[in-house]
């Protein structure tokens, strides 16, 4: 049986490396509540595509540096 694969992100050091960003400044500039951003963070809520594209450009980096898939090779 395959076990599902957890999706990581780096938010919330995201934030505070831009200067202790809030989870509400970031919903305002991403166009989504605060409570969606916490959930995110959280590891309780996946992102669209495009939310996790626009959350990427917020932070002025590469969708690979916000957000984590596990590698099979890894065993993460």
């Amino acid at each position: 049986m395959v076990k599902p694969t957890k999706i990581t992100n780096s938010i919330r050091a995201l934030r505070f490396a831009h200067g202790e960003m809030t989870q509400a400044e970031l919903a305002d500039r991403v166009g989504v509540t605060r409570q969606t951003i916490i959930a995110i963070e959280q590891g309780k809520y996946s992102p669209s595509l495009e939310m996790a594209f626009r959350i990427a450009r917020v932070f002025k980096v590469p969708l690979e540096e916000v957000f984590h898939y596990p590698d099979e090779a890894d065993g993460r």
